[in-house]
C-alpha cells in the first residue's frame, strides 16, 4: 500500500498547554481510517493539524512525500488537496445544491462546474435534488451535498469531524456506509473523527484510539477488540469485565470460571496473578450437562436479536453475556454456561 498521510510526532498547544504530544499515525491511499476517543481526547484538534488549521509545535506532517506542516512552517490549506466533511454540514443556505457544490471550483468555467456538478449528484444519488436548498433536504440528504461538494475539488484525503453525529441511529449507520462506499469507489483515503465506537468498527480499514492525547493503537477493529494493546484500550473498546486470574502458562490462565487458553503468549512468569477480559461474546449458555457453571441473572438488556445479561458468579463477581434472544432469562433467574474464549486477553493484576 502506498502511504498518502505520514503524521510523525507532533505536537499542538493552547495557551501553551500541549493538547497532545508525540502523536504519530499514517494513511494509505484509499483507505479509510478513524481517530476514535472520549470528548477531549484531541482528535478534533489533530484533524485540523493535518488540514492546516492549526499549527503544529514539534513534529511533522508530510502529505505526498512533502512536508505539509513543521514548527514554524504550514502549507496553507487549500494547497493540500484535503476536503473536510463537517459535523453541521456548513451548507450555504442561500444557495440551492448545485451551487453549494460548485462553490470552491473557481478557477472551471461554468459548464465545467455544472457538469462536475452534475457527475457528483450521481455518485451521491443526489440527481433530482439540483435546484433545492439546504433547509429543503433531510439532514441524511444534506451529508450527502456536503459530501459531494469535498468530493469536488477531486481530493486525495478527505477529513470529516463527527459527521454522522446529527443523525439518528439507523439514518447514521446507513448514510455512514453509503459514504465510505462512495470514497471507496473513487479511490479517495479519508480521516473519520468519532466518539462513537460502533461507528468506527462499521466503517473503518484502520483505526486508531486516542487516550490522554495520544494514540494508544493503532489497528484493524478485529485486533483492537481481540488483541489491545494495553487495559486503556481493552476496557475502552466493546464491552467486558476483569475477572481475577492466574498465570499455567505462558497462553493458558486459571479463572473463577475455568482455564482460558488463548492464542496468545505472554512474557510474565508462570504463577503470576493476572486480571483477564471476557467479553459478552465469551461466555454461551449451556445445559447442565454440557458444563457446571452456573450464575444467577442481576440485569437484562433486550436488543432485539440479542440479549445481554448481567451473571452473578457463585463469588458474587459478575460478568456480561450476550444470547440469542430466544434464551429469554429473567432476572433472579439461574442460568448455565460455558466458556467459549477464542483470545486470551491478561494484564498484570492491578
Amino acid at each position: 500500500m502506498t502511504v498518502l498521510l505520514n503524521v510523525q510526532g507532533i505536537e499542538c498547544q493552547y495557551n501553551d498547554q500541549a493538547i497532545f504530544q508525540n502523536l504519530s499515525l499514517h494513511v494509505n491511499k484509499g483507505s479509510f481510517t478513524c481517530l476514535l476517543g472520549k470528548s477531549g481526547c484531541g482528535k478534533t484538534t489533530a484533524l485540523r493539524a493535518i488540514a492546516g488549521f492549526e499549527p503544529i509545535t514539534a513534529g511533522e506532517i508530510i502529505l505526498r512525500d512533502v512536508t505539509a506542516s513543521r514548527p514554524g512552517y504550514i502549507l496553507a490549506p487549500e494547497k493540500r488537496r484535503i476536503g473536510m466533511v463537517f459535523q453541521d454540514y456548513a451548507l450555504f443556505p442561500h444557495m440551492n445544491v448545485i451551487n453549494n457544490i460548485c462553490f470552491g471550483l473557481r478557477q472551471m468555467s461554468a459548464m465545467a462546474k455544472r457538469k462536475t456538478a452534475a457527475r457528483l449528484l450521481k455518485v451521491v444519488g443526489l440527481e433530482r435534488f439540483e435546484e433545492r436548498y439546504p433547509h429543503e433536504l433531510s439532514g441524511g440528504q444534506q451529508q450527502r451535498v456536503a459530501l459531494a461538494r469535498a468530493l469536488a475539488a477531486r481530493p486525495d484525503l478527505i477529513l470529516m469531524d463527527e459527521p454522522f453525529s446529527n443523525l439518528d441511529i439507523d439514518l447514521r449507520e446507513r448514510i455512514g456506509t453509503e459514504v465510505r462506499d462512495i470514497l471507496k469507489n473513487e479511490g479517495i483515503a479519508s480521516i473519520l473523527v468519532t466518539h462513537d465506537q460502533q461507528e468506527a468498527f462499521v466503517l473503518a480499514d484502520l483505526i486508531g484510539v486516542m487516550d490522554q492525547g495520544q494514540i494508544a493503537q493503532w489497528d484493524t477493529p478485529f485486533n483492537l477488540y481481540h488483541e489491545p494493546i494495553n487495559r486503556f484500550v481493552a476496557d475502552f473498546v466493546g464491552q467486558g469485565v476483569f475477572l481475577k486470574g492466574t498465570l499455567l502458562s505462558p497462553e493458558t490462565v486459571e479463572t473463577e470460571v475455568g482455564i482460558i487458553k488463548g492464542d496468545r503468549a505472554y512474557t510474565l512468569e508462570v504463577g503470576s496473578e493476572v486480571d483477564v477480559l471476557l467479553r459478552p461474546d465469551d461466555i454461551v449458555p449451556a445445559t447442565e450437562t454440557d458444563s457446571p457453571l452456573r450464575s444467577k441473572v442481576m440485569q437484562r438488556a433486550f436488543k432485539g436479536a440479542s440479549i445481554l445479561y448481567t451473571l452473578q458468579l457463585a463469588s458474587g463477581n459478575s460478568i456480561l453475556a450476550l444470547f440469542p434472544s430466544h434464551y429469554d432469562y429473567q432476572i433472579g433467574e439461574q442460568v448455565g454456561f460455558r466458556l467459549s474464549a477464542q483470545h486470551l486477553i491478561s494484564f498484570p493484576r492491578e
